[in-house]
């Protein structure tokens, strides 16, 4: 038996006979509930009892004068006044193992996909340390996600940590769906945090089909689910792949989105009598981001690259969440309207974005290569006004010349059919031979 598994047991064991403590609950006010008699701290959990007869899980969110301030992982329908409540010993946890791959999970670890129970796995707390800054190994082995534009432009670092910033309707979550089939990644944990229902089937069937679900581990809370399960979604994809990175697996991990998340600890943050601050984010909004995004990355073995989409308000780059996303991630991937409505696609503004890790990651020759088409899509772009009414003179700028030549073949080399997966090697050769003298 293993000693995780042991640990498990003895913790159950000591919970059956550990003597129970009720409390009442207070009051009932929005998303919140006040309970008093029972004692716990903040991030614990507390069952409510309805109607019914049957439990309602909340956890701690805060502490008053009146008592504790617990936010639900349920619905509040059947909770009254004076109902009872118990602390659960032992916070919220999450099953853990092996046999998580191929499983489409709730925010609290359990199945959804009618495939047998996983109670019988260890259990460990969803809350994770990063892992030490100086016993980090460092990214320097580029990781191919199966995108052409990203393997040559911005090329992501095994460990490295990456945005997807665009507005609603751009292509972020198709942009997601292409690198799912494509990494080549050990493990695939894939959080869909406050989305759409219907993608949530699109996802496991259309994007990553049963190969691909095979290798990989999906959380889902959707837009519906209280703001308690979206955030807990989030901290659960993230401790599945910290511990699959524990046993010495490169994993991806692709949250969609990191702006849901943040919006599910407003609406905790508020309740809880948080004020609001920047656009109504309450200051742990801001707390709890890092502390997210600095889990994944690497550790002394294995690693965790992390992809998240942002959801930038008004196609603002620089509202909060976008802006503090952007300072704590190695890299930034901007999509842009203007291409995704002129058919573009993937709809990646190349000159706009950026891979803080790519010259450790690619040979300088390839850098180089990437430089070069940079170089004649920038020019293209300054002339572009010039070019389009007809007032520019061939032979004004051998640069935008070259650029105007190659215009059709840039395009061509960074579009790519959503069902495509190009091969990495096969994207550089191809680079090399669009940008060759």
């Amino acid at each position: 038996m293993s000693a995780a598994l042991l640990s498990h047991r003895l913790e159950a064991a000591r919970a059956a006979v550990r003597p129970a403590t009720w409390g009442r609950v207070r009051a009932v006010v929005g998303m919140s509930v006040t309970v008093d008699g029972v004692d716990a701290a903040i991030g614990e959990a507390v069952a409510l009892e309805r109607s019914d007869g049957a439990r309602l899980v909340a956890e701690v969110v805060a502490i008053d004068d009146s008592g504790l301030v617990c936010m639900p992982l349920g619905e509040l329908a059947g909770v009254r006044a004076g109902a009872r409540a118990e602390a659960l010993p032992g916070g919220l946890s999450i099953p853990v193992g092996e046999e998580l791959k191929g499983r489409v999970l709730d925010a609290l670890g359990r199945p959804i996909d009618g495939g047998p129970a996983l109670g019988h796995l260890p259990h460990v707390r969803t809350g994770g340390t990063p892992p030490h800054p100086l016993r980090r190994a460092m990214v320097d082995t580029q990781v191919a996600l199966g995108v052409r534009a990203l393997d040559t432009m911005l090329p992501c670092g095994r460990g490295q940590r990456m945005g997807i910033f665009a507005g609603s309707g751009v292509g972020k979550s198709s942009l997601l769906s292409m690198i799912a089939r494509g990494t080549e990644a050990d493990l695939s944990v894939i959080a869909l945090v406050g989305e759409r229902g219907r993608e949530v089937r699109e996802m496991i069937e259309h994007d990553l089909g049963a190969e691909g679900l095979a290798r990989s581990v999906v959380v889902v809370a959707t837009s519906d689910e209280p703001a308690l399960m979206r955030l807990q979604a989030a901290q659960t994809a993230t401790r599945v792949a910290e511990w699959f990175r524990g046993t010495g697996r490169h994993v991806v991990l692709m949250m969609d989105s990191l702006t849901r998340y943040c919006m599910a600890q407003r609406e905790v943050g508020l309740a809880a009598g948080e004020p609001p601050a920047t656009r109504g984010y309450p200051p742990s909004v801001f707390a709890l981001l890092p502390r997210l995004l600095e889990r994944a990355g690497t550790a002394e073995q294995g690693s965790i690259t992390g992809l998240y989409t942002v959801l930038v308000e008004g196609d603002d780059m620089n509202e909060p969440i976008g802006d503090a996303a952007r300072s704590i991630l190695d890299g930034h991937i901007v999509l842009s309207r203007k291409l995704a409505t002129s058919g573009h696609f993937p709809s990646i503004d190349v000159l706009e974005s950026v891979s803080r890790v790519a010259p450790r990651v690619t040979t300088p020759e390839q850098m180089a290569q990437a430089n070069e088409l940079r170089r004649l899509m920038a020019a293209y772009r300054e002339a572009r006004d010039l070019i389009e009414i007809g007032a520019y003179a061939k032979g004004a700028n051998p640069v935008v010349d070259r650029a105007v030549q190659l215009r059709a073949a840039i395009d061509l080399f960074l579009r790519q059919d959503a069902a495509t997966v190009a091969p990495l090697a096969q994207s550089q050769a191809a680079l090399a031979t669009l940008v060759a003298p």
